[in-house]
């Protein structure tokens, strides 16, 4: 099955707002077998919508919209579905009764008639429950493809794609079966990786293919496997990955997109029951906010300064003037001085400290823009480096706050 991710608004084409929708539809699909062939933004326009439908009617087999179901008089989505379909709207009791039930036991007070309208649905449509909105997913089927509208509203798209969308398609549909497996590594750019798997890469299968999904400090390599026939995947792409680990085992941090490296940083550093902080100039916070993203880190992570200053350095992890004053405030002697400093203050295992100039203009530092400086410390090592990332600044912190990571792992997964 082939389909098109379809989102309404204004508000997404101006900027306001961000499309998160369609990433999380897509995953959903691709989970079940359906291949998302295309992701389209337009406006709140009758004529806009209906020429949309048009194209793509018997184009694709399944088109999901989201958008324009809200019960004001700029979401019209439901009345052009109407237009489109050549039918009326009806209203559906179920519906109805959900739309009382919300406003009278859980907001404590009585709908307006623009709320009771959202129970106006069209007449030829399968109702999906929106256990968590006013506004339902419809699911038309006309000719070779089916429609499928629902709300914007992200927690309520969800709910009916998880609860009511997903089991539908799969319990109507016969899908080919599709397999990912995605290799985590850091520490290598993109075309470097390609050079030393390319023979490896050349030999794939035809059904599995290969994607490369940078970002800055880190690249995933992403294998997709399609087919019919489930456990030819399943062994096939397991020979792939025994192949190609020994290629890339200096710079592989795990399986699937679960095994972040933020992740298995933790999972170390419960094991061997250490513990870590931070000192942080350049990163502005970026290496705690990270780590602190994952449920349980507070199992290993303790805390975190934010010294963007020198005279905090000085004051708050002792870093030495003279230090600054000889060897600048971007320096790997400065780092090594903060981390030490951080280390002592919070009697942890490890610390990690960052100093640098992320631009997009020089201050207090001689140094380059996108110099900075990363130290790991523990209580019976230190190492230190200097790297240089460039611009722009966002480019500058994501880069030092991953590198910086990538040097913690490697030492707290030292035997």
């Amino acid at each position: 099955m082939k389909a098109t991710i379809l989102t309404i608004g204004d508000e997404i084409l101006i900027g306001q707002i961000t499309d998160t929708n369609s990433g999380y539809i897509a995953k959903s699909l691709e989970k079940i077998g359906i291949q998302v062939h295309e992701m389209l933004s337009i406006s709140d326009d009758q004529n806009h919508i209906l020429n949309t439908l048009h194209r793509l009617q018997n184009q694709v087999d399944l088109v999901i919209i989201t958008g324009g179901l809200g019960p004001t008089k700029d979401d019209i989505t439901k009345k052009t579905l109407c237009t489109y379909f050549e039918d009326a709207l009806v209203k559906n009791v179920e519906v109805e009764q959900h739309v009382l039930h919300l406003f009278q036991n859980v907001l404590g007070r009585e709908p307006r008639q623009i709320n009771l309208d959202q129970a106006l649905v069209p007449s030829k449509c399968t109702v999906l429950h929106n256990a968590y909105g006013t506004a339902p997913g419809m699911w038309i089927a006309q000719q070779q493809t089916i429609f499928v509208s629902m709300p914007g509203v992200p927690y309520e798209m969800k709910g009916i794609v998880d609860h009511h969308l997903v089991p539908k398609l799969v319990a109507e549909f016969q899908r080919p079966f599709i397999l990912h497996q995605t290799l985590m590594t850091y520490g290598e750019g993109e075309s470097v990786i390609a050079q030393t798997i390319e023979a490896w890469e050349n030999q794939l299968p035809a059904f599995i293919k290969l994607a490369y999904l940078p970002s800055p400090g880190r690249v995933r390599l992403r294998l997709t496997a399609r087919g019919n026939d489930e456990a030819l995947l399943k062994k096939a792409m397991q020979e792939e990955i025994t192949k190609v680990t020994p290629l890339i085992q200096h710079i592989l941090v795990g399986m699937e997109e679960v095994e972040s490296i933020e992740q298995k940083i933790q999972e170390i550093m419960i094991a061997k029951k250490i513990t870590l902080a931070t000192a942080e100039s350049c990163t502005g916070g970026k290496i705690a906010s990270t780590l602190t993203q994952i449920p349980g880190s507070s199992g290993y992570f303790v805390g975190s300064v934010v010294s963007y200053q020198s005279q905090i350095k000085e004051e708050l992890l002792g870093v030495s003037a003279n230090t600054i004053q000889q060897h600048s405030v971007v320096s790997e002697a400065v780092a090594l001085e903060m981390a030490k400093g951080i280390l002592e203050k919070m009697n942890v295992d490890y610390a990690i400290a960052t100093t640098g100039n992320a631009g997009p203009s020089k201050k207090d530092s001689d140094a380059e823009l996108g110099t900075v400086c990363i130290a790991v410390v523990s209580k019976t090592s230190s190492i230190s480096s200097t790297f240089t990332f460039g611009q722009p600044r966002s480019k500058v912190i994501d880069r030092a706050a991953n590198k910086a990571l990538e040097m913690l792992w490697k030492e707290i997964s030292k035997k």
